[in-house]
């Protein structure tokens, strides 16, 4: 049970520290999603809601982790922690859109692209030289893999006859099920798929279009070639660690072992390796090194492409990634279909735990 508490609060604790900074990690031409001229990056309606922006979301994790804690000492089911997680993100995304709605209004009131050259810059390079998949970085993955197919392999004839396959937030299983192929090895599985999904994710975004600053192309095509690059290698990163966890939980089922800890077996690696992630992508986020480069154009205005300031859904452009417009990272362009093939992806790991865990 202390176990369940002290990750939720960090979980808690690190979604409320991310809704904090992403204001200042994104870039100044897109606050809370809205494109803005670049010469507009300081106007108080931004700053003024930028202010607002973050005493809301603090004011609301502040609410939730009480809430959350009360109810916990009311009912004593640590379950309800996590909850208060999903609960503030949801917060999250209401503070979100208040400030998206008034940066918008204020922009279409004041005409803020009247009179300015708009324009769009296009690397196509990134076409017929693209940076290369980086294989050496999703070897961890596959060892990591391989290796826990071997150990399986090794460990079967020796495997209890009833195996645990569920554990409660407490550390306490709660579903066990006959020794089977299927049963010992589900996690192997989950693994694989989870190792194709993601590599597959990270050569689709080597292929993503970035978004270009149409005032310094050359810049800023550098720096996208880099945190392409970047992504892509913090991405199989984090797959390992995923395969790193699996390899833990599956050897506390292979072995009987009943510890408090087994949240920590499991969460820790992908937890620790999410923070890393976001740090390494954080760090690099911003453009820099623009040389004095000036072609006197500005984005253009292409807010009618995004939903909510999130959601991505152009049917001309055929990029299934691009970059978010607040935030971190890329998102999907929800409306080409290859979309839904890799929606189809997740879903399908997600079935091989329901199938091989739960239906053993």
């Amino acid at each position: 049970m202390i176990v369940a508490i002290i990750l939720s609060f960090v979980l808690l604790g690190l979604v409320l520290l991310l809704a904090l900074v992403l204001p200042s990690l994104t870039s100044p031409t897109v606050p809370f999603g809205v494109r803005i001229p670049a010469r507009r990056a300081e106007d108080p309606t931004v700053i003024k809601q930028s202010r607002i922006y973050r005493w809301r979301v603090l004011v609301c994790g502040l609410v939730v982790a009480g809430a959350g804690v009360g109810t916990f000492a009311v009912t004593g089911d640590p379950l309800l922690l996590p909850l208060s997680v999903l609960l503030l993100v949801g917060l999250w995304y209401g503070c979100f859109f208040l400030a998206h709605q008034e940066i918008r209004a204020a922009k279409a009131a004041g005409g803020w692209f009247e009179g300015l050259r708009q324009g769009i810059s296009v690397d196509t390079g990134l076409r017929t030289d693209p940076p290369r998949f980086p294989w050496l970085w999703l070897a961890p993955a596959v060892i990591i893999t391989a290796a826990t197919v071997v150990i399986g392999a090794y460990l079967y004839p020796s495997m209890p006859h009833i195996l645990t396959v569920h554990y409660r937030a407490n550390g306490v299983p709660d579903r066990v099920v006959d020794k089977s192929f299927g049963a010992a090895f589900s996690l192997v599985f989950v693994q694989i798929g989870m190792t194709l999904l993601l590599a597959v994710m990270a050569s689709a975004i080597i292929r993503s279009r970035p978004d270009l600053d149409p005032a310094h192309p050359a810049a800023s095509a550098r720096w996208s070639r880099h945190y392409i690059s970047l992504g892509a290698k913090a991405l199989l990163g984090l797959v390992a660690m995923i395969d790193l966890a699996m390899l833990g939980s599956s050897l506390l089922m292979w072995t009987g072992t009943v510890t408090p800890w087994a949240p920590f077996v499991i969460a820790l690696p992908v937890l620790a390796a999410v923070v890393v992630v976001i740090v390494v992508l954080a760090r690099n986020n911003r453009e820099r090194g623009q040389n004095g480069e000036d072609t006197g154009l500005t984005h253009r205005d292409d807010d009618k492409y995004w939903r909510g300031g999130l959601f991505y859904i152009n049917r001309e452009d055929h990029a299934l990634l691009v970059p978010r417009r607040f935030g971190i990272g890329w998102t999907l362009n929800w409306a080409n279909p290859r979309t839904a093939m890799l929606l189809a992806g997740v879903v399908a790991v997600i079935g091989l735990v329901v199938i091989f865990r739960l239906g053993s």
